[in-house]
Formats: structure tokens, sequence, C-alpha cells
């Protein structure tokens, strides 16, 4: 699969009303895609444990999307096949007193995945110049100085930050993959009303939802602007097509097993007298 085409060129300017959400490819049989899904989660346990093992770097998946744009089951089916030993997945809802009491980042800081483990961001920082910019009321009810809330370059500068942060990430040995998954707004209507008749999906819907839902435009214009802004070489955003859960899956582990692939790894080296050590703990044994 060439996801060459999704990828958001750094520097380049976005127009997201010209990425379709029901693109599928080359696939028009969806159980070709699930059987290559299955090949490529199981491509991603072998790649994980040389991964776990190689322990020189780390790799943090962001996922950001408008709601029931297919995040959670897209991170299950991925992620289905990794020891969970060597991942670990965060989901981001509305921020604590003590988150904050603490500058925006801090609280994505302190979850970050260690050497040799995959960190996977259900929502994230960008949550900071996304819901946030589309509800000023968010704003302006936080715990910031009063020229900091009436920064009119606000957007921008916290636009600078988050570039600056995942530099820093980068060369410090996180690999950073961030998708976006782009669901139309007529799917979006679909799947709540799955939720809403269905009584075993009844749990997933609120009527905040809904209310969300009405600002669409909104989302969509800061989506535009934070996408085109914070998509770099060392941290890119991927526009992954939503309206077809079977493709987004696809789609997203393909990607996340080629970065895997591209980095070089290996066990670690078996020194000399490792390799004594072994062959004198195996004679040991046979000999019990």
């Amino acid at each position: 699969m060439n996801t060459e085409k999704f990828l958001v060129k750094e520097g380049s300017k976005l127009d997201l009303t010209k990425h379709a959400t029901d693109l599928t490819g080359d696939y028009t049989d969806k159980d070709a895609a699930v059987k290559d899904l299955q090949a490529n989660v199981k491509r991603l346990r072998e790649l994980q444990d040389v991964f776990y093992a190689h322990d020189a770097y780390s790799l943090l998946i962001v996922f950001q999307a408008m709601d029931a744009a297919g995040k959670d089951g897209a991170i299950e089916h991925v992620m289905s096949g990794v020891n969970p030993q060597g991942c670990h997945v965060v989901s981001f809802k509305q921020p604590s007193s003590e988150d904050r009491d603490h500058d925006y980042l801090w609280r994505c800081q302190k979850a970050l995945p260690e050497r040799g483990k995959i960190g996977v961001f259900n929502r994230s920082h960008y949550e900071e110049v996304l819901v946030v910019r589309v509800h000023s009321e968010i704003l302006q009810g936080s715990q910031l100085p009063v020229e900091v809330k009436n920064d009119k370059n606000i957007w921008k500068k916290r636009f600078e930050h988050i570039r600056d942060w995942e530099q820093h990430l980068t060369e410090n040995g996180t690999h950073i993959l961030k998708f976006f998954l782009n669901v139309s707004k007529e799917e979006q209507k679909r799947r709540f009303l799955d939720r809403i008749n269905e009584p075993e999906k009844n749990w997933k819907f609120s009527m905040g939802d809904v209310k969300e839902r009405g600002h669409w435009d909104e989302y969509m214009k800061a989506y535009t602007e934070a996408l085109s802004a914070t998509s770099t070489a060392n941290a890119p955003w991927y526009i992954i097509p939503a309206d077809k859960k079977w493709f987004t899956r696809l789609a997203v582990s393909e990607i996340i097993v080629k970065k895997l692939e591209s980095m070089d790894l290996h066990y670690p080296t078996v020194t000399e007298q490792h390799k004594i050590e072994l062959a004198e703990a195996k004679k040991t044994l046979e000999a019990e």
C-alpha cells in the first residue's frame, strides 16, 4: 500500500476537503484488507520484540479524530498482537486540577513511553489547540496569566511549542507518528444513530457528542491549521480515511510497520564472556 498519499508534508498548505474520507485504495474486498491487517499485526509483534530488546528508541503514536471516527477500534485491532509489557495506551480526558496547575504539555510529558516501549496517545497534547481553541471558555477559565489568555498569537505560539517539544523528543530517541482519522460528518451521524439504536452501544453515547457535532466546521478549521503547522519530517501527521474502519486499521498498521522496519533494529550483541557462561550453563543443566 502506498501510504505516502496520507502524509501531510512539512510546510504544505492543507485542504481537508481534498482528503476523501471513504478511500480504500486498491482494496475493493474487505476480506483481503482484514487478511493483510492480520499479517501486519503478526509482523508488528515480531518487530516489537526486537524493538524492546534493542532498548535505544521509544515510539510514540498519537491518535486524534472527531467523535466516533474509530480511534479505540484502530488501537485495539492494530495493537492486538503486541506484548502488553512493551506497550502503554493513555487516553487523555479532561485535565485534572493537578494538570491545570502545570503547563499544558506536562501531563503528556509524564506519560511518554520509555526506551524500548511503544506509547499510544488516544487524544493528546493536540487537544490544547483543538477543543480549547473551539471552546474559548476553556482557555479563559484556565489558571493562566491574563496576558497569556488574551494573547492574539496564542495558537501560533502553541504550534511552535509543540514542534519544539516533539523535536526535542526525536533528538532524544523517541520516534513519533501522528494519525488524524478523517471521518465524514455523514458517517459520524450514522455511527451516532447506531449507538442510540443498539442497546449494547448506548454506553458509548452522550448528549455532549451531538453538541460537539454542532461545532464541526470550527473543528475542521482548527484541525487544518494544527496539522499544517505541526507536521514535520520527524513527527509527521497522516490523514487516514476513516469511513471504512477496516481500511483505517490496515492503513495505520502499514505505516507503523514501515516505521519500525526503517529503524535498523537488532537484538543486543552477546559478548564472548556471555557465550562462555551460556555454554557452562547448558553443560550444567544437561548434566542434571
